[in-house]
């Protein structure tokens, strides 16, 4: 093929983003059109910049990155640039996770594959023969390119002057992208100095409870369950044989979280930051974990999540005891694809019971219900079949929600489990809080999104359940707060919100100092308000979630 058409195809190869973007994001007609025109016009300048077409194929590598990353993000969410979040997913998603989302992915990646990788592969043989496009034709396509940029610049300008919230850093590919990466260097670098800029913050926390009642406060933290999917939020299959027996769980219809990202849903739930705060305060506060321990509890933290590098990590290193079961030795240096179950969790709670320290915490971080689901469940917990997927697609729709729904099963019991251990020990003052990060979608309503981090979430992506569990001993204790609890499990929740001052309120734990808990967020708190669901969005900021979620 002549290397005339291959310059032409280059270019067209390049722009596929910018032309499918214009389709699927909330542009106007001059604004789509701006989003081709101008990179169109600027990627033709620089490619009609050298004779040397296989060595500006190479030097343009991290334009085809995005490129490639970008179709394939379209192809799994529908619309959206790539956020900061998917960035950051990068260096926080473990390598199973990567392989087992990317082996889901094939079909997508191929297509990407076959666009881009014959491009490089030429310009490696152009490099190699000296291949040279002619003086002439480059001076002529600048010269068109020159005008294209110019008409460009034009619809620019009447995208700016037609549109308030038009910006090129939120809505012109790739200059958006560019500045998500420099947003995602930024909160990196932040994160990096989390030891320093967090040093000197304290709660100043103590109790208001009894001296010498033994108190156990277990926090679980799940992963991907969605409330649709819980038979005791109102779902029509039996997907809580054994909590659905019990007639002292308090379950939150109306539960939402504030993200559908781990790596920030996690932390926010664990500390007294949420969207309205959480870019200004992340990168200086503490976690629960340390309030406990000022308040005089014993604290524990065990993960069947891997090393994220981040904000999970820091907050569970707070605690006196430190497990993330799948870093033990014999797993470390494995992929580990099909991983431990969440019941694995079960001896190291069971060792710090033993323990039988007067005040303790403990918070599990599930796998919960994590893609590759038919990994995160045992035997006994198959109750939907058939459940044999070989792919994600919406052909094996039904397949996918049988194994998800035996993802819920499992952590069915669990959450039993948990609450038999600590019901089993007579006198004793718990309590047990338990919500997922987020949730995900699953090919429903017919559509093709799938998992969940989408730069704009669905309801199946943020609806999530809330379950708390308080023992006899402390509802005899403080029926205020039992009162409270039945009173308010049924209004609107923010998981994200109110996690934190719920478990801070159920030890009776006071803070004050440079700590910020909203205590109107505590569901065991007659005071309690809730307030308009919120998201944070990719760019950190606080948003109505009704005028985001799709």
């Amino acid at each position: 093929m002549s290397k005339y058409y291959i310059f032409f195809i280059f270019l067209l190869t390049l722009l596929i983003p910018n032309i499918i973007l214009s389709i699927t994001e909330p542009l106007s007609i001059i604004g789509a059109a701006t989003n081709i025109i101008l990179p169109a016009g600027f990627i033709y300048c620089l490619i009609s910049l050298s004779p040397k077409l296989g060595r500006t194929i190479w030097l343009m590598f991290p334009l085809i990155f995005l490129a490639a990353f970008q179709i394939v993000l379209l192809s799994l969410y529908g619309r959206s640039i790539i956020a900061v979040d998917m960035f950051l997913n990068l260096v926080t998603t473990n390598t199973a996770e990567v392989a087992e989302l990317l082996g889901n992915m094939f079909p997508t990646i191929a297509i990407v594959v076959v666009i881009y990788v014959p491009i490089l592969v030429l310009g490696v043989i152009y490099i190699r023969r000296k291949i040279k496009l002619s003086q002439h034709f480059l001076s002529t396509n600048r010269r068109v390119s020159y005008l294209i940029i110019s008409i460009g610049i034009v619809t620019l300008g009447i995208s700016y002057a037609s549109s308030p919230t038009y910006s090129v850093k939120r809505d012109l590919y790739p200059v958006n992208v560019f500045y998500n990466i420099y947003l995602a260097f930024d909160r990196t670098a932040k994160t990096a100095d989390y030891a320093e800029s967090s040093a000197e913050f304290k709660y100043n926390a103590t109790t208001t409870h009894t001296d010498g009642q033994r108190e156990i406060y277990l926090l679980i933290i799940g992963e991907t369950a969605r409330a649709a999917n819980w038979q005791i939020l109102g779902y029509g299959r039996p997907t809580n044989p054994r909590l659905s027996l019990r007639d002292d769980i308090y379950a939150g219809a109306q539960s939402f979280s504030e993200s559908n990202t781990t790596h920030k849903s996690v932390p926010m739930l664990l500390s007294p930051v949420n969207a309205i705060n959480f870019n200004s305060d992340i990168y200086k506060v503490k976690s629960l974990v340390t309030a406990f321990k000022e308040a005089g509890f014993k604290t524990a933290f065990f993960s069947n999540q891997r090393y994220n590098r981040s904000f999970i990590d820091f907050f569970a290193e707070e605690s006196d005891t430190t497990v993330f079961i799948k870093e033990q030795s014999g797993l470390k240096l494995s992929l580990d694809i099909n991983g431990k179950s969440d019941t694995e969790l079960l001896p190291y709670l069971d060792m710090i019971l033993q323990k039988e320290a007067d005040k303790q915490l403990i918070v599990l971080h599930t796998y919960g219900s994590h893609f590759n689901y038919n990994d995160r469940y045992e035997s006994e917990d198959a109750k939907f079949t058939p459940y044999d997927y070989d792919k994600a697609t919406k052909s094996m729709c039904d397949k996918l929600i049988n194994a998800y729904d035996n993802t819920i099963v499992a952590t069915d019991r669990l959450i039993a489990d948990c609450i038999e251990r600590l019901d089993s020990i007579e006198g004793v003052s718990a309590g047990i809080l338990y919500t997922s990060d987020h949730g995900e979608d699953i090919f429903d309503n017919n559509t093709g999104r799938f998992l969940h981090a989408s730069p704009r979430p669905t309801r199946y992506q943020v609806h999530v359940p809330f379950i708390v569990w308080l023992s006899e001993s402390y509802t005899s204790l403080y029926p205020e707060k039992a009162h409270a609890i039945r009173k308010n499990i049924i209004e609107l929740i923010s998981t994200s919100r109110s996690f934190c001052p719920t478990a801070l309120d159920m030890a009776g734990i006071k803070v004050s100092g440079n700590a910020k808990v909203d205590t109107a967020a505590s569901l065991l708190s007659p005071a309690y308000t809730p307030r308009e669901p919120l998201y944070l969005s990719d760019h950190n900021e606080a948003v109505l979630l009704k005028d985001i979620i799709l």
